[in-house]
């Protein structure tokens, strides 16, 4: 074997380790699961809330998680989960918070989780109302609402449509706060279905790795992958496509940075810097994609916009600030609620 023979087969060699290396997780842990995550366990007892739609009998899964008892009541807060996650990935804050006094009450919404799968339209106002209906079946007037990623935008919509349920308002890493249709293609839902079809286990982890957490992979984020792989490998594979591809446009379409002016209520920004989340950032042109996600810019920016912010930034952090800084983010989170309004 010759000196050009052998550095490529030391190449091949490598790419093959990094293959295995980057599929470890997907091939010893990844679990299928159903659409309805019939096998999948979450953190506290799970309750359904039935809702309808054109007819169409729904279910919308949550977890209502009663203030410690050692505890004094300080209020209810609820949680609302990112696009690629669901209720059970609050876990940690809803014990922590709930050991500090609070109700805690962290939703599935109607697309995701536990949650029914209905082929439909999905708007952040549908379920900003389906959120509403579940507060008042639950008898509550009155939360701090919190938002991370997707669940930013729809916590902002949720606090436009319903500001005297909303006491305060936190967003952790909210994605929306640029506007991204005006710089990156549209992608016809047809080619978007296509796309996700294609996802496996792999990809989801090389996503969420790059994506998340810069590339730096790391045992305890192994939770994360577990309902997004399970489904690219469960029975309703093809169809749990369809739902991220509806959901996506909907977050590609929906923007609510423009309303920000419109938020009254006290208002918490807890921004990862390192983060660099943009939808569809490889459709942008080229000489674009650098400039967008730019959370140590848009997290400013966004402070700026909403008149009664405050924002907390986390330097060197990413797009979970509950998973790469827990004690952090809590304290922040944590002094916001207690704080009395100004």
């Amino acid at each position: 074997m010759n000196l050009l023979h052998l550095n490529a087969f030391i190449q091949l060699l490598f790419c093959a380790l990094l293959l295995t290396n980057t599929q470890s997780y997907a091939d010893s842990a990844v679990k299928p699961q159903d659409a309805l995550l019939g096998s999948y366990e979450y953190p506290y007892p799970v309750k359904v809330f039935p809702r309808d739609w054109l007819n169409q009998s729904l279910s919308m899964a949550y977890m209502d998680v009663p203030a410690g008892e050692m505890t004094t009541l300080q209020g209810t807060v609820l949680l609302l989960h990112g696009k690629n996650f669901s209720g059970a990935y609050w876990k940690d804050t809803i014990a922590a918070l709930s050991g500090r006094g609070y109700r805690v009450i962290a939703p599935d919404q109607v697309g995701f989780g536990k949650s029914s799968k209905p082929l439909k339209q999905y708007t952040f106002h549908s379920m900003a109302t389906d959120t509403k209906a579940l507060l008042e079946h639950l008898g509550v007037n009155r939360v701090a609402v919190v938002g991370h990623s997707m669940g930013g935008m729809l916590a902002t919509r949720f606090a436009l449509m319903y500001p005297q349920t909303v006491q305060k308002l936190a967003l952790i890493n909210p994605i929306g706060l640029e506007d991204w249709k005006r710089i990156v293609p549209y992608e016809p839902l047809q080619k978007a279905i296509a796309r996700e079809q294609k996802q496996t286990p792999e990809s989801i982890q090389r996503y969420m790795s790059n994506a998340y957490f810069a590339g730096e992979w790391q045992a305890r984020y192994d939770p994360l992958l577990d309902i997004q792989a399970g489904w690219a490998l469960g029975p309703d594979a093809k169809h749990m496509a369809v739902i991220d591809a509806l959901t996506s446009e909907m977050v590609f379409t929906q923007p609510v940075l423009y309303e920000f002016a419109n938020l009254k209520m006290p208002t918490l920004l807890i921004i990862g810097t390192r983060d660099r989340t943009a939808i569809g950032r490889n459709r942008a042109p080229a000489t674009l994609r650098g400039s967008l996600g730019r959370y140590d810019q848009l997290g400013r920016q966004a402070a700026e916009a909403i008149p009664n912010a405050k924002l907390v930034e986390l330097a060197g952090v990413g797009h979970l600030p509950q998973y790469e800084d827990f004690p952090v983010y809590l304290n922040a989170l944590s002094h916001f609620l207690i704080e009395k309004p100004r």
